[in-house]
C-alpha cells in the first residue's frame, strides 16, 4: 500500500495568526519517496539525518490545518512536520546526510567533456553491481558498495561505479524538479511576509 503526502503552505500576518496560502495538492507533488526520506524521514530505504522530520503539528498551525491534518476516526495520517522558509532557505544541500557510503545506492561515473570522470547519477545498487563487486574484489558473498575496500570502484558495462555518502540534493534537489515549485513559492510569500512568516506544514497518510 502506498503513502501521499498533504500539507500546505502557510504565512503569518501582522496580528500573529497563520492562514493557508497554498495547498501542496495543487503542486503536483505526486509520491517522491527518495525525497521524502532525506526531507522528512518518511518511506526511506537508507537510514540518514531527515532535514525537517518529526516535529508534529506547529501549536499556532491554522484551523483549517489542523481539520485537514488530524482524523479522530481513523489513525492513518502521520510524519506530521514543518518549516519555515528560514531554515529551508539555512538548508546545507551538500552536507552528508548519513554517516557513511549508502547500503542501497552508488555513485555512477562516466567520462565528462574532458575525459575525466564524473558524477553522473546515483542509481540502486542491485544484484548485478554487488556481482561485479565480488568479481573485482573476491569473495563469494554479495558486496554492498559499503563493503567495498576504501577507495574501491567496480566497472561495469563500460560505467565506473564508487560508494556514494548521500546529500540532500542528490534526491531533492532545491532548484530542480517537484519540490522546486515549493521552495519558489515559499521563496516569493517570504518576500512579502519575511522568512519567519512563511512556513511549510506537511504530513503523511
Amino acid at each position: 500500500m502506498g503513502t501521499d503526502i498533504d500539507g500546505v503552505i502557510e504565512s503569518r500576518s501582522a496580528d500573529g495568526c497563520w492562514k493557508v496560502e497554498i495547498d501542496l495538492l495543487d503542486l503536483r507533488l505526486g509520491r517522491d519517496y527518495n525525497a521524502w526520506n532525506c526531507l522528512f524521514d518518511v518511506r526511506g530505504v537508507e537510514d540518514v539525518r531527515a532535514l525537517l522530520s518529526h516535529r508534529g503539528l506547529p501549536n499556532d498551525v491554522s484551523d483549517p490545518v489542523r481539520e485537514m491534518s488530524t482524523d479522530t476516526d481513523n489513525d492513518y495520517q502521520h510524519g506530521h512536520t514543518y518549516a519555515t522558509w528560514a531554515e529551508v532557505a539555512a538548508v546545507d544541500w551538500d552536507a552528508p546526510l548519513p554517516d557513511g557510503p549508502a547500503f542501497y545506492w552508488a555513485g555512477e561515473w562516466r567520462p565528462g567533456e574532458d575525459g575525466e570522470l564524473v558524477l553522473h547519477d546515483i542509481v540502486w545498487a542491485a544484484t548485478d553491481l554487488a556481482d561485479a563487486a565480488v568479481d573485482t574484489f573476491g569473495g563469494d558473498l554479495l558486496l554492498a558498495p559499503p563493503e567495498w575496500p576504501p577507495g574501491g570502484e567496480v566497472c561495469l558495462d563500460g560505467v565506473v561505479y564508487r560508494p556514494v555518502v548521500l546529500t540532500a540534493r542528490m534526491f531533492a534537489p532545491p532548484d530542480e524538479e517537484r519540490w522546486s515549485r515549493v521552495w519558489t513559492a515559499m521563496r516569493d510569500l517570504a518576500a512579502e511576509h519575511g522568512d519567519e512568516n512563511v512556513r511549510l506544514v506537511v504530513w503523511f497518510g
